[in-house]
């Protein structure tokens, strides 16, 4: 890495880290410090430098809306990440389950990413795990907005240790009912409604021991965020059930976005940047970007995972406020 790239890529982070929908990780950072330092441009600089294989799984389903549906953050990112890398010279896959394929799909066929790229896995056969990694060759593993489970005592003290005050912090906090669940941003369990996709990261050293992985995510709960202390997460969510929502997966870079999608974005920008191939990031401008919302919330009733609307929003931002990193991002490319 030169200095001109390090610099680069750090204001891409620092364009992606703000907080429109006051979620707190990002705004918090003022208070407390910075989460997962250039942990964007280390995961970007692995995979420009190792690269061969990428998976990467996305889908967060919200059964409380009102169109019960995958929601518009995470696919788009994912997508926009996968067709990215392979203009680039590295091959990739996408994952999700049976809830969220719907919306995958449709933004799979949106950017024109191959469908034959896609696996739904299903979880039923007790055997999935193995039956998916013994047809894959993975170099690196992705989760781009895809929930992960809650703590449980044994990995809250794997992770903080024995702490007296932030031991008796989470015992106050998490209860045994909500030990290991999958919640959303309002504390609610949805394990019913989340495949364990998860496990994929938890036993993906078994099958590809040198194979890297890389958590995105917004608000706490997304896969990768086990990389932070449990109580930095929970001083952090802007939430009143904080304690429930941080999720135990971690993975060995963890970006930190105001939304998974310009997480996800940002990270296709820096591998783009590595290889010097960044002119393939302006064909993706604002129109485009707009008709793939559009296209996802049509074709299979994607919706606003914070207003639960059938609308081609993100988050409940309004689009050009969504748009800003990105086109941040380009603007610095540009000059």
């Amino acid at each position: 890495m030169d200095s001109t790239q390090i610099d680069t890529i750090r204001e891409f982070d620092r364009l992606i880290r703000r907080d429109p929908g006051k979620r707190g990780l990002i705004s918090s950072e003022s208070e407390f410090g910075p989460l997962c330092r250039d942990h964007l441009l280390n995961s970007a600089n692995h995979l420009f430098q190792n690269a061969s294989q990428v998976v990467i799984t996305t889908g967060f389903y919200v059964p409380s809306a009102v169109i019960p549906s995958a929601e518009t953050d995470g696919p788009p990112g994912a997508i926009l990440l996968a067709s990215l890398l392979e203009e680039c010279g590295i091959n990739t896959s996408v994952v999700t389950d049976e809830l969220c394929a719907p919306v995958v799909a449709a933004t799979m066929e949106a950017f024109s990413y191959p469908a034959s790229k896609m696996n739904v896995l299903s979880t039923e056969n007790e055997e999935w795990i193995e039956s998916f990694f013994h047809q894959q060759t993975i170099s690196h593993l992705i989760s781009v907005e895809r929930v992960g489970p809650s703590h449980t005592i044994d990995s809250f003290t794997q992770q903080s240790g024995q702490a007296e005050t932030a031991y008796a912090d989470f015992q106050s906090k998490v209860t045994p009912a909500h030990f290991d669940r999958c919640h959303n941003m309002r504390g609610e369990i949805i394990d019913q409604y989340t495949a364990p996709l998860h496990l994929l990261f938890e036993r993906l050293s078994e099958f590809f021991p040198e194979a890297k992985t890389i958590g995105i995510g917004d608000g706490g709960n997304e896969i990768g965020m086990g990389i932070i202390l449990w109580e930095e997460l929970d001083r952090r969510i802007a939430s009143d059930c904080s304690g429930l929502i941080p999720c135990r997966i971690a993975t060995d870079w963890n970006i930190v976005a105001g939304t998974s999608n310009w997480g996800a974005s940002a990270l296709a920008a820096a591998v783009a940047l590595f290889k010097g191939q960044s002119d393939v990031l302006f064909q993706w401008q604002r129109a485009e970007q707009q008709q793939v919302l559009e296209s996802i919330v049509h074709e299979a009733n994607a919706v606003d995972g914070v207003t639960k609307q059938r609308e081609p929003t993100v988050d409940g931002l309004p689009f050009l406020t969504y748009m800003q990193p990105w086109e941040g991002i380009l603007k610095f490319l540009a000059r």
